[in-house]
């Protein structure tokens, strides 16, 4: 990659367009169709600005990414693709870009020491705590599923154990559990008009944040107050290099929290249960050597699954790349879903397979700075469930799938299910 002196003029927009809604509105197997052309013929290509419903992108246009080396190249280069313009693909306004993402959307010194701040709470002891919360929630979880025998996958299974380990973690009153999950998923949703009710989108976006901000507030000013042992309570009181956090960048953390650390494991969780029964040789496979398996498989559970779909960088500067020109401050998008399905980066990338190795998936972010930080306790919560899931429900058999309509998450809004 080199920098380059600003084009006179940009190049037209891709006959494969990744742009409308309706594109995501179309199956994941559907939209992998365009995704192969464009890793195939045009690698990083040229599209309109992502139609979004919350306000108008003041951009001439987007470059989409596709193929797994090439987002891996943008996630681990920030000083060429910045954060702090925003992740997500189409556009939001910035105080919800400020007050909602948290670390995820600043670069340089900023980021680390935010992160450096917060991850300095998760010690060895809290973690084991987090641990012991994890697998007694997923033995009650599976309890619940033998008992009722048929019921929404979703609803009593797959949501309940992030929202559980999350809100434990740091301390959410259990009166306020589905009121903070509410605004959560407000948060990814406001394209889908189910979740939508007839509201706006922008109307749902800053309902959901305002909602989401107060609580984690509220909780702040609380543990400041009152301490106990819970993630918010380390988070009031932790310093690092003379530094402490401010309220409103744990209201911020909670949001994030709130809203990535309940979704992407959820939505991991339901896609691995489909696949498992898609693929019944690997759940034979898994449960022939749990304890020898169960790491590697997780490393495909999130590449199949790939519950974040996509995010956005913003070039620095003019660079080429695969010989087109990006200016300094073209939004770039990295397509993970089609990353995650690259020939180049995986033998046969549409077969479920928990030996895949080696699994250079791109689903925690591709590596760089902004590699998650929650990925460790995504994996406690996968291990555990399907530990209790694999060895205690054999007969579970899931039906048919209702996706939610997105351009960041992929989401399975409801699945019904049923115990012989």
């Amino acid at each position: 990659m080199t920098t380059v002196e600003k084009p006179d003029t940009r190049p037209p927009f891709d006959p494969v367009s990744i742009s409308p809604l309706s594109f995501w509105d179309q199956t994941a197997e559907e939209r992998e169709k365009s995704f192969k052309i464009l890793r195939d013929e045009r690698p990083v290509s040229w599209h309109p600005p992502v139609e979004g419903a919350v306000v108008p992108a003041d951009i001439d246009g987007v470059w989409a990414v596709t193929r797994n080396e090439d987002i891996a190249y943008v996630s681990k280069h920030p000083e060429l693709f910045c954060s702090r313009e925003g992740v997500l693909i189409e556009a939001i306004p910035e105080d919800v870009n400020q007050a909602a993402m948290s670390f995820l959307a600043m670069d340089g010194a900023q980021h680390s020491s935010t992160r450096r701040l917060i991850s300095s709470v998760f010690t060895p002891r809290q973690v084991a705590k987090i641990g012991d919360q994890i697998r007694s929630q997923a033995i009650r979880i599976v309890d619940g599923l033998l008992e009722n025998r048929s019921g929404d996958f979703i609803e009593e299974a797959s949501r309940l154990l992030p929202m559980w380990t999350i809100f434990e973690m740091v301390g959410v009153p259990e009166e306020l559990y589905e009121e903070t999950i509410m605004h959560a998923n407000g948060m990814l949703s406001w394209n889908d008009a189910d979740v939508a009710a007839g509201r706006e989108p922008g109307e749902v976006m800053t309902d959901s944040l305002v909602g989401l901000l107060t609580i984690g507030l509220g909780l702040a000013e609380e543990r400041r107050a009152n301490p106990t042992s819970d993630l918010t309570s380390l988070l009031t009181q932790v310093e690092l290099d003379g530094r402490k956090l401010t309220d409103d960048e744990i209201a911020a953390f909670f949001v994030l929290l709130a809203v990535a650390g309940t979704d992407t494991t959820r939505n991991t969780m339901t896609f691995t249960t489909m696949a498992l029964q898609e693929f019944p040789d690997q759940r034979a496979l898994l449960a022939e050597d749990f304890d020898g398996r169960i790491k590697q498989a997780m490393e495909e559970f999130v590449r199949w699954a790939t519950p974040v779909m996509t995010f956005r960088r913003t070039a620095t500067q003019d660079v080429e790349f695969h010989g087109q020109q990006i200016r300094e401050g073209d939004w770039v998008l990295m397509m993970y879903s089609s990353g995650n399905r690259d020939e180049r980066a995986f033998g046969n990338p549409h077969v479920f397979d928990i030996t895949r190795k080696p699994n250079p998936h791109v689903a925690f972010g591709g590596g760089g700075p902004h590699f998650c930080m929650g990925a460790f306790l995504a994996k406690m919560q996968l291990e555990h469930f399907f530990r209790e899931l694999i060895f205690r429900a054999p007969t579970l058999r899931l039906g048919e799938p209702d996706y939610l309509t997105s351009n960041f998450f992929r989401v399975v809004k409801s699945l019904p299910y049923t115990l012989d």
